[in-house]
């Protein structure tokens, strides 16, 4: 058994073996198309044959006295035409020679004259027909060539019998007019013939086509198998063998070199060479990259390590004032990200809150971040109006952006006592806020700058008065601009279906709503944008 499996997965054996395979299919081919040609050729020289046969025969026959003959007349040339016919069917070999009257009303009957029978020619056993013998005619096709006959549209007539049925074995019919004098059809003469000689002549061509296909075929599999073993199996053996050796061992082997006089497989094997060199280098340098990517990887998650350090993640973040309610996250696209969050309380009364979204993303909008963030907060700690601030940061980074970066910012500083929010939007996403006991909904406030761009920009707040029980909700645009895998985005609308699904809960699910909205509207597709938000509940 497994030297069978070996076998049949061998290349030689599949080569050689296709090969006979083929040749055999082609004798075949050849063969039967052979033998219908030759059949064809045999069948038109034996119908022309037996046209001939017909024809000499009803020149035995005189048209002009059939009816004679079936009253009763002409008694002593009815039996010397009776007996020519005899003679003529034995000395020509055919089964029976049959002479008819046709009815030509609707050719559906007809009475017979003369019926020679020779069963000995066939091994038939057929019974002669008696002067005047009616019968029906055999079937449509016999009914159509009388018609033909009769109306001297064709000179005769063939009926092949290919296939045997009963007392008769196969066989031809060629039907003649039997004509008067005056040129009308007094009836037909019919010559029923045997395939034999069709068969006989088409066996020995068969049995010669199929010894020569397959001479030939084993001829030509075991010269093209021992020119494929030198030439092809044995060098596509040592390529096998080095590349299963070089995939094991992953070291340079000897050169192959030129293995064959063939130049597809000789190219083949200085390709292996030369694979193999390449990939030795290949894999020292892989070697190299991969020790480099992976110092570059622990550096990178220290950084997102510091990133994180940068902004407040613990909650609740003010466990000891009861006028508010807060939290925030931030998901990175990448291992590091743009956008940031932050919050403070500035004194007693007053609680800042800041969100922004970097342009770019990787280790240049982190590094970015991190200066805007640390601007944003700092300055909001030495007091000032929202728009102040933003003034200053603005200057500040306009004045050392040499990447040509900018950053868009909402900034709000919240009056715990009276619930007055004094904010400014450098081109940041819309808020949403939820007055007490109705739904969440976009504020269309004024846009200034985004920050970094123009060191002369002036940005103006507004004012927003928060009553007890309202919520805050400030996000960066990962959010409506999630897509799903047909590029499709999330939006503001399903943001805001999804904050109104629960628009009692408190920040933490309310965020956590929106997250789970976004993921299941993306499903598999990557998050291409860092996701930030942050939700704050006025409580007064």
């Amino acid at each position: 058994m497994k030297k069978l499996q070996e076998l049949n997965s061998s290349l030689a054996f599949h080569i050689i073996g296709s090969m006979i395979g083929l040749l055999i299919l082609f004798g075949l081919i050849v063969s039967t198309i052979g033998y219908i040609s030759f059949a064809r050729s045999f069948r038109s020289e034996y119908t022309t044959t037996t046209y001939h046969m017909a024809n000499t025969a009803a020149a035995l026959v005189n048209g002009d006295h059939l009816d004679n003959y079936l009253a009763g007349e002409e008694e002593e040339e009815f039996e010397q035409t009776k007996e020519a016919l005899d003679i003529y069917c034995h000395k020509m070999n055919v089964s029976l020679i049959y002479v008819i009257s046709v009815d030509t009303s609707d050719y559906g009957r007809f009475v017979s004259v003369f019926n020679p029978v020779n069963n000995s020619v066939d091994n038939s056993s057929y019974t002669s027909w008696e002067l005047g013998y009616k019968r029906d005619t055999t079937n449509e096709e016999y009914r159509e060539k009388y018609r033909i006959l009769y109306e001297q549209q064709s000179a005769y007539e063939t009926v092949f019998r290919p296939r045997t049925s009963g007392s008769q074995h196969s066989h031809i019919t060629t039907l003649v007019p039997l004509k008067k004098s005056d040129g009308s059809v007094a009836g037909l003469l019919c010559i029923e013939r045997p395939m034999r000689e069709i068969r006989d002549a088409t066996r020995p061509y068969l049995i010669i086509i199929a010894l020569t296909t397959t001479a030939v075929a084993l001829i030509a599999s075991l010269s093209a198998g021992i020119l494929l073993r030198k030439q092809v199996i044995l060098p596509l053996q040592k390529v096998s063998e080095e590349a299963t050796r070089f995939a094991k061992e992953n070291t340079k082997g000897e050169d192959l070199g030129t293995i064959s006089r063939f130049k597809e497989l000789s190219n083949l094997s200085r390709s292996i060479d030369t694979m193999e060199k390449d990939m030795v280098r290949y894999m020292e340098k892989l070697t190299a990259i991969t020790a480099e990517k992976e110092r570059i990887g622990v550096e990178l998650n220290l950084a997102r390590a510091i990133q994180g350090a940068a902004i407040p993640s613990v909650f609740p973040a003010f466990p000891d004032r009861p006028e508010f309610d807060l939290f925030a996250s931030m998901d990175p696209a990448r291992q590091v990200g743009g956008d940031f969050y932050n919050f403070d309380l500035l004194d007693e009364d007053h609680l800042g809150l800041v969100i922004g979204d970097v342009s770019g993303k990787g280790i240049p909008a982190a590094l970015f971040m991190m200066v805007s963030n640390i601007l944003i907060m700092e300055r909001a700690r030495m007091g000032g109006t929202p728009a102040e601030i933003l003034n200053f940061v603005n200057q500040e980074l306009c004045a050392h952006n040499t990447a040509q970066m900018f950053v868009t910012v909402y900034l709000g500083i919240l009056e715990l006592s009276t619930g007055k929010l004094t904010a400014v939007n450098a081109g940041h996403e819309y808020p949403v806020v939820q007055a007490p006991g109705g739904g969440f909904e976009l504020i269309e406030d004024v846009h200034g700058c985004m920050a970094g761009i123009l060191d002369d920009a002036v940005y103006e707040e507004y004012e927003m008065q928060l009553a007890p029980g309202s919520k805050l909700f400030i996000y960066t645009d990962g959010v409506p601009e999630a897509t799903d895998m047909s590029r499709k985005m999330f939006g503001n609308e399903r943001m805001l279906a999804a904050l109104n699904s629960q628009p009692d809960a408190s920040p933490e699910k309310l965020l956590k709503n929106v997250r789970g909205a976004v993921d299941a509207f993306v499903q598999e597709a990557e998050q291409f944008d860092d996701l930030t938000m942050l939700c704050l509940e006025y409580k007064g």
